[in-house]
This record gives structure tokens, C-alpha cells and sequence, in this order.
């Protein structure tokens, strides 16, 4: 049974809809968001099959404790189809607050592991991050500050947390996979030959001419971080994409909170996958992006060679040369890393170099 937040969440995705939005939305949303208010349980099913769903395996909980008592406790955020529920991810929580010696907490947007993971489809990026940021606020023991490490979607949750909020801060942010710049596409839908399932219908039928319309950045996640290549110089992305809100990409709307924001938080610890499948392009895990203006043609650009960098339109520029940026890989497809890489990436920015507060786990 959906939660009570949700389901009013819900019900007002389906009032949206109605009329001559729903024709510009498409049958298959609709079949989603009807079966997130009356059948979450088959929705679940259909996500569970998709082969969007960034789910993390189970970890080893070690025994050795290296933290100390300046570690700061750490925040957790899972990725799309994942839960703080599934057991792979909670093991991930548990193993990092055994690692650090200190409190560990995966911050959920539902209240269920049902409502958690419809939640990364149908809770919007802002209201997401908002929910996240309320949770945050709420728990004491996050109030001296906490780092924070994110999964493959789950850190486009920090990444809003940082820059709307950052209060109580983020110390150091380690982003595993992430989709922190957006991507471009979501090629694993189309592999294999296999016929979509309703998920992948949804983004290939809500991702086209209306991407950027109101309704589809107010209902679908994955809506607001998407950076069509061929769209991200029109009026309509620059007006409503959520994500191009977060870059500052609109000089009338840019947020100088938002860069200020970004400043207070003392690493970002960069993970991507050599060959991931799931993010495109991967080089948005390191801060990059496609060429703008180049349309279907368009190739990645590194953190550096782009208008975000160079602008210095957030305040990755001078987070960059403040010593702040790490790049990190791991050799294989999305969210594979081994064991003692987690534990390295969680000893190396986490532990080592630990201010006088605690770290929290997204």
C-alpha cells in the first residue's frame, strides 16, 4: 500500500494529465501512474525487469574500524529501481558506518521500500531533493555536518542537496556512477533486441518533443536530468529543465545560492565507469558533457572544456581550483566496483582527511 505523501503525489500526477496534457504525455505514463496509485505492486514488477534499474549488490560488513572521533557520520542515496530497503544497498549503508566507526544513514523519499523506489521514478528531481533535504534537517545527528556518498541517481539527490540547501553541509562528496551532469540518452534500454517494457516506454515516449514541457519535468525523475543534445539551446529547456535550472544555464534565472552553496563543501570525489552502458555520456560521472549546439552529432566534452566549467556557472571552475575536484574509475560497466575500491574511496575522502564533524551516507 502506497504511502499517504505518495499517494497524493500520485493522484496529482493524474491530474495533470488530464485533458489535453494527457494526450501530449502518452498512454504508457499514464499506465504508470495509474498502476503507482492502484497496483504499486505490479508496478514494482515492471521495474524490477527494466534494465534501468541501478540496483547495488550486497557488501561485506568488515570489522576493522578506521575512523576516529573527528570522522563525520556519512549520509547514503541509492540509485533508479533501488531502494534504502533492498538488502544489496542497505548492506552498502551499514558496511560504510562500520568502516567510518560512526552513524550511517540512507535517506529514503518514501516510506516503504515499495513507495521508496516508485519514488525515483515518479517524485520529481526538486521535490525529491526537497524531501531529502527535510529528513536531513530533522535528524540530530546530522546536524554538525556529514559526507556523503551517492549511487548512480541517487546522487543527483546530493548534487540538489548541495547546492538548494547545504545546511547542515556536506563535507566530502563521493558520487559512484552518477549522474550528477545529466545524460543524453539511456541506451541500455535498447540492447539486446529485447522489446521495451513499460519503463523504457515511458522515457522513450515522455523523452522526445515534450521532454521539456511543465508536466513531464513535474512528474518523471529522469525527465529532469535529461540533456537532449539536440534541444538544450531551446527556449523550452532553458525555461523549464530542472537540471538546466541547477547549472545556471539561463542567465535570467541563474541562483547565486546555488554557487555559494556549492563552495561550502570541501571534496567531490568523482567516480565513472570506463564502460558504462547505463550513463551517457560517461563522462558526465567526471563533470562533462556533449558539445553544445551540435545536435545528434554532438561529442563529450571533459569537465574542463565545458561552458558549465569555463562560465563557471555553479562553481565547479573554483571549486576545481580551490583543489576540491577528484577523478576516480573503475574499469567495468555501472555500479560494478569491487569491495576494497568502496572501502579505498570511503578511506581516502572520508576518514583520512576528516574535519571535526561527522559524515553522513546518501
Amino acid at each position: 500500500v502506497a504511502s499517504s505523501d505518495a499517494a497524493t503525489m500520485f493522484r496529482l500526477s493524474v491530474a495533470l494529465l488530464c485533458g489535453s496534457a494527457a494526450a501530449e504525455i502518452g498512454p504508457h505514463m499514464l499506465n504508470l501512474t495509474d498502476l503507482a496509485e492502484h497496483a504499486p505492486e505490479v508496478l514494482m514488477a515492471e521495474i524490477k525487469a527494466s534494465p534501468l534499474r541501478a540496483v547495488v549488490r550486497e557488501v561485506a560488513i568488515r570489522a576493522d574500524v578506521s575512523g576516529s572521533a573527528t570522522t563525520l557520520p556519512t549520509v547514503t542515496a541509492h540509485g533508479m529501481g533501488d531502494s534504502c530497503f533492498e538488502q544489496g544497498f542497505s548492506s552498502i549503508t551499514l558496511a560504510i558506518g562500520k568502516r567510518t566507526g560512526t552513524y550511517a544513514r540512507c535517506i529514503p523519499t518514501g516510506s516503504n521500500i515499495i513507495t521508496d523506489t516508485i519514488d525515483g521514478f515518479l517524485k520529481n528531481m526538486d521535490a525529491s531533493v526537497d524531501v531529502f533535504a527535510a529528513k536531513i534537517k530533522a535528524d540530530p545527528k546530522l546536524s554538525g555536518g556529514f559526507n556523503a556518498i551517492g549511487f548512480s541517481q541517487g546522487n543527483s539527490l546530493i548534487r540538489g542537496y548541495i547546492q538548494k540547501y547545504n545546511d547542515p553541509p556536506v563535507n566530502s562528496f563521493i558520487s559512484v556512477h552518477g549522474t550528477v551532469q545529466g545524460v543524453a540518452a539511456f541506451p541500455s534500454c535498447f540492447q539486446q533486441e529485447k522489446p521495451l517494457g513499460l519503463i523504457c516506454k515511458v522515457l522513450a515516449e515522455v523523452l522526445g518533443d515534450f521532454a521539456y514541457s511543465p508536466i513531464s519535468q513535474n512528474v518523471l525523475f529522469q525527465a529532469d536530468y535529461f540533456r537532449a543534445a539536440s534541444q538544450v539551446d531551446s527556449k523550452a529547456y532553458l525555461a523549464h529543465s530542472q537540471i538546466a535550472r541547477w547549472n545556471n544555464e539561463d542567465p535570467s534565472t541563474a541562483s547565486a545560492l546555488y554557487k555559494s552553496n556549492f563552495a561550502k563543501t570541501r571534496k567531490f570525489a568523482m567516480v565513472r565507469a570506463l564502460n558504462d552502458s547505463m550513463v551517457y555520456p560517461n563522462e558526465g560521472e567526471h563533470w562533462g558533457a556533449l558539445e553544445e549546439g551540435k545536435g545528434y552529432m554532438a561529442k563529450p566534452l571533459a569537465m574542463r572544456d565545458t561552458k558549465f566549467y569555463q562560465q563557471d556557472l555553479f562553481g565547479l571552475k573554483t571549486a576545481d581550483e580551490a583543489g576540491k575536484i577528484f577523478f576516480e574509475t573503475t574499469p567495468g560497466d555501472h555500479l560494478e566496483f569491487s569491495d576494497d575500491e568502496l572501502f579505498g574511496w570511503v578511506q581516502k575522502y572520508f576518514i583520512d582527511t576528516a574535519p571535526q564533524a561527522e559524515t553522513v551516507v546518501v
